[in-house]
Order: C-alpha cells, then structure tokens, then sequence
C-alpha cells in the first residue's frame, strides 16, 4: 500500500539533483483531499489498461497484472486499508505507488500515453457524472415532498405576495408548485452539464496528444463517454465542466434559500400560515417557549457556499494562459466540501417538507384582508367590454369606498356598486372573496385548482418517466 516504500514520488525524474524540502512536499499535495476521486482513477487506469494491452503497447500478461493489481487497490479503498501519503503528492501517484507494490516493476508501464494532466480531468468528470445523477435523485425527491404537500393543499387558498405586500388570492398548491418549476429547471441545468462533461479527456496527455498509437475511441467506450475532446490543448486547459457544475448548484441554491427564506416568514407568528414539526425545530438556551425554525437559517445560510465556489473558479481561471497551470490543483479541495454541504441541504429541505402544515384557516383569513380581489373585479368589467384602464379606475374607487366604510368588497350594497358603475350587478360577488377569485382564473398556468391538479398530474408524470416507469397510460415519455 501506498506510504509503505520511501524513495520519492514518481513524479520527481533524474533531472533533479535535490530531494524534494518537506515544506514544498507538505505545500503541493493534494492526496489529503483528492483521495475522494481514488475509485474514480481506477476506474480510469482500468479502461487506460485495457486499452495499451488492446493497441499493442503492453503486453497480455502485463495487461492482466496490471489489472489484478489495481482490482486488489480498490478492494483496500473499499476497505479502508490503503495509507494515503503526501510523499506521492496526489490521488494519481498514491495508486501508481499501490500497484507498484502489488505487482512490481510493471506498474510503470501504466502511465504509458498519459500525464496526470488529463488524468484528473478524467477523474473530475467521471465524479462529475455520478454527483449530478445523485444530486437530480435528491432533487426529484425534494420535488415528489412538493407534489405531495401541493395535492393536500391544492385548493387552499393563501395570499400571494408581491413587495412582500398582500397582492392576489391564490392556492397553496400553485404556490408549492413553483418551487416544483424551479427545481425541474435545476434538474435541466445539472442534465445540460453532465452532457457537456461526457467526453473523454485522457489521451490529450499532458498538453499535445501523444505519437503513440492508443485508441481513445475504445476508452471512452469503455467508461460511457459521449465521444472524446477534440483538442489536445483546450483539453488540459478547460475547467468548464466545474464553472457549469458550480452555477448549477449556485442557481438551485438561490432557489433552496427563496424557499427557506417563504417557509421561515409564514412560520412566524406575524405571518402564522404555517407549523412546522418539532422535530425539525430548536430551541433557545434563555426563552422556553421558542420554537426556532434553525433548519431553514441554516440551509438559507449554507446555499452561499455554492456562489463562493463559482466565484473561486471564475477567479481561479481568469488569468490563466494555456494550458495547464497548477493553479487546478485548487479546483477540488472547496469543491468536494461544497458538494456535500448543498447535498445536505437537499436532504433536510425535503425531510422538513414532510413535516410541515399549512393553516387553512390563516390562509383563508388572510385572503379576505387588504381588498386582493380588486383585480377580479376590474377583470369582470374587461369581460364586460370596459377598456381595462376604466375598469382598473372603477375598481380602485370601490375599494376606496369599501376602506371607508371598513368592510370587504362583497359586503357593499348592491346599490353602492352600481352606484360607481352601472354595468356591475350581483353577479360580480362570484368572483369577490379568495374563493371566488382563485375560481376565476382563467389562464393556463394561473392558479385556477383545475390547473394546479393538472400541472400537478403533468409532474408525477414526469418524474415517473424520469425513473423509466410508465405514465398512466403505460407509456413512456421522451
């Protein structure tokens, strides 16, 4: 196992006449937090393999050594038996030292037609590929916790905001769903990087290709590559996958905060919409009663990471000139702490959310206060063929009477109605109140309970087909 040999890292050749000074040693490794990639170098240092022995470069038995060997280091990985050392400076060099004391002088004879410059980008995509099929699992998850909230309260109507000011009625459920819309969008984003990072890397070697006759083409096969780069240099020069990884992840998390930031102010007494369970809240060390919604601060406050690592890579990459540079080198380390903090993030969110209830009547009460029917109002006059501008004028001068009077637009007299405007009659009181608006709607997309249980049907379909199940006609979408 790695550590168990002295003799200096592989990486150091003759040209140098000093051993290597701990503090340089202790400065440019990286093993301490690259390890996390160690299956993923093997994976790669399998299908590389696989390839020399197929091409003519090793032979048969060296194929098979090689082989044994490196399926001998990740049975240790799996079990926690390999001694990672910063002598051997990073993941690549520390499986190179394993083989090498596996099975001898052979182990040399695997960094055939590769650098470690397109080697870690082939382990940082072949991470890349498996963090974002587990995070859009999360993310599908977190979406099906949504649905099931969005169902209960499909017709529940609630205030809808803007300004952080009372604005319309509409449902609970059109208001789940949104956050439904943004996750999928979340989803799309993490797809279209993943796509993006599935070519093979490895083969650009350290910059310029290599005059050895490999066959990329088979490796890429090999590890369900798309296809492989087309230039030697972009290749060992590009982080791109990691800036798009990075604003995906950004993105969602703007979007994990909103959410936490809605469900901490309707849990509040001043709001009073929502309860959430006690197992998901704290405590205070002074005041008995407090019931802290510590969860949501806490996830509204780790989403910022995800925008401090895309703001790293940006300014990690700007100034670099071609190619590589090991500025990289600093690419993982705030990266893969990153990764686990937004995942845990998506874990405690949907767990909440299946702990959490909406208060009907709160909800309901507070859709009658503020005059939010006024716009249902000007609208029925449009239906009516009044230009909107009137409508909106008319509207405006019976809630000002309504405020005077301090009562709700329904409960003016019907007189008192038709004394502003002689086209509205009883009828008009059908679409006052949150139940009659919400029943109004009339746009696909708004917040009518006809569209909120046809999108929310739509969805279930989706994320069943996502999971390859059929819809419930037995057929699968594209």
């Amino acid at each position: 196992m790695a550590g168990g040999k002295k003799g200096g890292s592989p990486s150091r050749s003759g040209v140098f006449n000093k051993p290597v000074d701990p503090l340089t040693e202790a400065f440019t490794q990286s093993i301490s937090f690259d390890r996390v990639l160690c299956k993923y170098d093997i994976a790669g240092s399998i299908a590389h393999a696989k390839m020399l022995g197929k091409v003519g470069l090793i032979k048969r038995s060296e194929e098979e050594s090689i082989l044994r060997g490196l399926a001998e280091i990740q049975r240790d990985y799996d079990e926690g038996k390999i001694n990672f050392s910063p002598e051997y400076e990073d993941i690549h060099m520390n499986v190179e030292k394993a083989l090498e004391e596996k099975i001898g002088e052979t182990a040399g004879k695997l960094h055939t037609a590769r650098s470690r410059n397109d080697q870690i980008a082939l382990d940082e995509r072949l991470w890349l590929r498996d963090e974002v099929d587990e995070i859009n699992r999360l993310l599908s998850a977190l979406q099906e916790a949504l649905l099931d909230l969005a169902s209960e309260y499909a017709s529940d109507v609630m205030p809808g905001y803007t300004h952080l000011q009372r604005a319309q009625p509409v449902t609970c459920g059109h208001y789940l769903l949104a956050y439904v819309e943004m996750f999928g969008r979340d989803k799309d984003r993490f797809g279209d990087t993943r796509r993006r990072a599935n070519v093979l890397p490895l083969g650009a070697c350290a910059l310029a290709g290599t005059s050895l006759p490999i066959d990329r083409q088979y490796v890429a096969a090999i590890l369900g590559f798309d296809g492989v780069t087309r230039n030697s240099m972009d290749t060992t020069a590009d982080r791109d996958y990691l800036l798009d990884f990075a604003y995906s992840m950004s993105v969602c998390s703007l979007h994990l905060s909103r959410l936490s930031e809605d469900l901490i102010l309707y849990s509040t007494t001043e709001f009073g919409l929502l309860e959430i369970d006690d197992a998901f809240c704290t405590g205070s060390s002074i005041m008995p009663q407090k019931r802290n919604p510590d969860l949501l601060e806490l996830v509204r406050g780790k989403t910022g990471r995800s925008i401090g690592l895309l703001t790293h890579y940006l300014i990690l990459l700007k100034g670099l000139p071609l190619t590589y540079n090991r500025d990289f080198q600093e690419d993982k380390e705030l990266l893969f702490e990153t990764v686990l903090q937004y995942k845990g993030c998506l874990q405690i969110i949907e767990a909440l959310l299946r702990n959490v209830r909406f208060r009907r009547d709160r909800m309901a009460e507070a859709c009658e206060v503020g005059y939010m029917d006024a716009t249902a109002l000007a609208e029925y006059l449009v239906r009516r063929g009044i230009p909107f501008r009137q409508a909106h004028h008319v509207a405006g001068k019976l809630v000002n009477l309504a405020a005077q009077k301090h009562v709700k637009l329904a409960e003016l007299e019907i007189g008192e109605i038709q004394g502003v405007h002689a086209l509205l009659g009883e009828e008009v009181r059908t679409v006052l109140g949150g139940k009659g608006v919400v029943q109004a709607y009339a746009s696909e997309g708004s917040a009518n309970p006809k569209f909120v249980l046809n999108a929310i049907e739509d969805w279930r379909g989706r994320l069943k087909s996502e999971r390859g199940e059929p819809d419930a006609k037995g057929k699968r979408r594209k």
